[in-house]
């Protein structure tokens, strides 16, 4: 079967769906399928029978707008993706959404679409790759051992992301990384002269990459030989530039902008079958012949049972580390962790620790890194403010992939989407830190990991004004709101270090989405608790204090403003007033609670409510009513020490009681 005959069905597949669904990208799916043949037919492992296969190649389609391409991979290879999950592209509920979306689509790896994260993805992954084999691998038993592909286009190149996360990428060694460049010049606004006129090739060699130029994206047996040029380089990641026309095979779109993002309409399909040469006329039709040359099924399960048989005689030899390694893919915790661990909150709450929760944090680093060897993570620079580093850190090299800690550097988001793929290959459960102002840079990678329901923790450590000097432009002020805000997201902001340590357990436990850990710099009093207040503060929200069943009027706070409220309060029973205190540490975590138990801390008839926390305000509106009373920020803040910024801002106790005192 002729090679070329292979990739125009994949150029068929995607024209018509985009056509059918008069909406979508044919340019980059019709440019990249000679590509695209050689990687997944004659190159990549992987089972379509069994996605998840843990050996399995990755394949990620970072420039994710040419979704049509991987859905017409994957349904020509035998996945379970029909043809008329084909034909219903873009539609309702289909499995075929405008962007590749993991957990949809049987076979895609991770959600892309925001332009350089996918490749940022890859990375993690074979970061992944290369540190799980170097701790698990044995002489004769190579049980991890593959390969990461991605595919990249002009945008992913211009987007910032791809120059951190490929610095990191050459940095660390990563020989089984090989990214495609699709070098079609082609982007929304044209001909990309005009603004992209980089040397990529000199670039990613600056980065410490292996770099094939010069090859012709059309010629299969040149991409192949590229291909087989990067996997004999072992020590760096590969960067194949390949040069490519969009729209390749249509007479008068191809190699222009009007084919990247628009349906190449019917009479245009008609005259592409023809340059072509494909004599079936029917849209979405292939041959059966071609169908059996795309087959993939036999072959994966071949790559698969090769595999288990290699785990089985490693798990005889080596059972210790087999056990270990399957409790790691599967994100277990050792049995009698959760016991464990709330032994040490117990012991917290009776010893009544003083510290800032950045510092509780590392303190539960500490605890919990021994029983958890999946446990990865880093700084984007700021270890000694994030307090990231624990006892049992060991940093990775290039030419030493042994130990657990990442080195991120300044670079925000990278760190954050690098975090996600290596969520995303499994095996490990990551941690990624720095200033909470700075998940700004961070922040689409932050919601790409809620999207896609990623096992991430996100340490943000200077929580609020009381980081006091360094200013606003370090001070957040509407993050907490954003984070609370995100779908699927759940934030934290603990008051002691026993709602620190409550809150790093959620986060060591939940596997159906990422956790933010908002963390002081400042120390914070330590909150006296009865065993059940200990246990409720897994709730999210608690009653914290009262000085009666039937209060007047609920003090809400959160994090070192808990504090605040509990002064106040105290002031306010002794002006005989009823009040109750509710420690907020999670809103969504609370907000997840039964209505019942809501009710029980936040009973709907008490009206007379006061929230406090050093950030933006108007969030709180929802906990207390439009005439209820919020102590918060409404400006960004200011440089001085963090005690004149709360006496200036008027986050003060003097300040909740005067509130408190004004409902009554």
């Amino acid at each position: 079967m002729d090679n070329r005959k292979l990739a125009d069905a994949l150029r068929i597949l995607s024209m018509d769906g985009v056509q059918k669904a008069n909406s979508g990208h044919p340019g980059a799916p019709m440019g990249m399928a000679d590509i695209a043949q050689v990687v997944w037919r004659q190159n990549m492992r992987h089972n379509p029978k069994n996605p998840q296969w843990a050996n399995r190649d990755r394949f990620i389609l970072s420039n994710g707008h040419g979704s049509m391409l991987i859905y017409s991979l994957l349904h020509l290879s035998g996945y379970d993706l029909p043809l008329a999950e084909l034909k219903d592209f873009r539609q309702l509920h289909s499995k075929t959404p405008g962007h590749p979306e993991y957990k949809i689509t049987p076979g895609v790896e991770t959600t892309t679409g925001p332009l350089g994260q996918g490749f940022a993805n890859a990375v993690g992954m074979a970061t992944a790759e290369k540190i799980l084999a170097t701790q698990y691998n044995k002489e004769g038993f190579p049980i991890v051992d593959h390969y990461t592909y991605t595919f990249m286009g002009d945008g992913c190149m211009m987007e910032g992301i791809s120059h951190e996360a490929a610095s990191l990428a050459g940095t660390w060694k990563l020989g089984k990384l090989i990214a495609f460049y699709d070098d079609n010049k082609i982007s929304i606004d044209g001909d990309v002269d005009l603004w992209l006129t980089d040397d990529t090739a000199k670039r990613f060699e600056a980065y410490g990459w292996h770099v094939v130029r010069g090859v012709d994206g059309h010629d299969d047996e040149a991409v192949a030989a590229a291909l087989k040029e990067a996997k004999t380089v072992t020590d760096k990641p590969s960067l194949i530039c390949c040069r490519t026309t969009i729209g390749f095979g249509s007479p008068h779109k191809a190699g222009t902008g009007a084919s990247h993002g628009a349906p190449l309409g019917v009479e245009e399909i008609k005259l592409t079958r023809e340059a072509l040469g494909w004599e079936y006329d029917e849209p979405f039709f292939i041959p059966k012949e071609i169908y059996e040359a795309w087959d993939c099924t036999a072959k994966g399960a071949t790559y698969e049972a090769e595999w288990e048989k290699l785990f089985a005689a490693y798990a005889k030899k080596y059972p210790v580390e087999a056990a270990e390694f399957t409790n790691r893919l599967a994100g277990d915790v050792p049995e009698g962790w959760e016991e464990k661990f709330d032994a040490l909150t117990a012991q917290w709450q009776a010893e009544g620790i003083k510290v800032a929760s950045r510092k509780a944090s590392q303190m539960v680093l500490n605890h919990i890194g021994p029983d958890l060897p999946g446990l990865i993570g880093g700084s984007a620079d700021l270890a000694p403010s994030n307090l990231t580093i624990w006892d049992g850190s060991k940093a990775i090299t290039g030419d030493d992939a042994s130990g657990n800690y990442l080195h991120f550097g300044v670079r925000e988001f990278a760190m954050s989407a690098i975090s996600n793929g290596i969520a995303l290959h499994g095996g490990f459960l990551p941690y990624a830190a720095t200033f909470l102002i700075f998940m700004e840079y961070a922040r689409n990678a932050v919601r790409m990991a809620a999207l896609m329901g990623l096992h991430v923790v996100f340490i943000y450590t200077h929580d609020s004004i009381g980081l006091g000097e360094d200013g606003p432009t370090h001070q957040p002020v509407e993050q907490p709101a954003m984070l609370r805000i995100t779908p699927n997201m759940e934030s934290w902001r603990p008051a002691d270090a026993v709602e620190t340590a409550v809150a790093w357990k959620r986060a060591v436990l939940r596997k159906d989405g990422p956790v933010a850990l908002m963390l002081s710099r400042q120390n914070l009093i330590p909150q006296k608790r009865t065993p059940e207040q200990v246990k409720a503060i897994e709730k999210g929200g608690y009653i914290l204090w009262e000085s009666s069943a039937k209060p007047e009027v609920i003090v809400i706070a959160t994090g070192s403003e808990v504090s605040i409220a509990m002064d106040a309060a105290k002031r306010l029973a002794s002006d005989g007033v009823a009040v109750r205190v509710v420690s907020l540490p999670s809103c969504e975590v609370f907000e997840k609670q039964s209505d019942q138990y809501r009710q029980s801390v936040l009973p709907a008839k008490i009206t007379k409510r006061v929230a406090v926390e050093a950030a933006i305000a108007d969030y709180w509106y929802k906990y207390v009513g439009l005439e209820g009373k919020i102590i918060g920020m409404r400006s960004f803040g200011d440089s001085a020490p963090a005690e004149d910024l709360y006496e200036y801002f008027g986050i003060t106790t003097d300040a909740v009681y005067a509130a408190a005192k004004s409902l009554l």
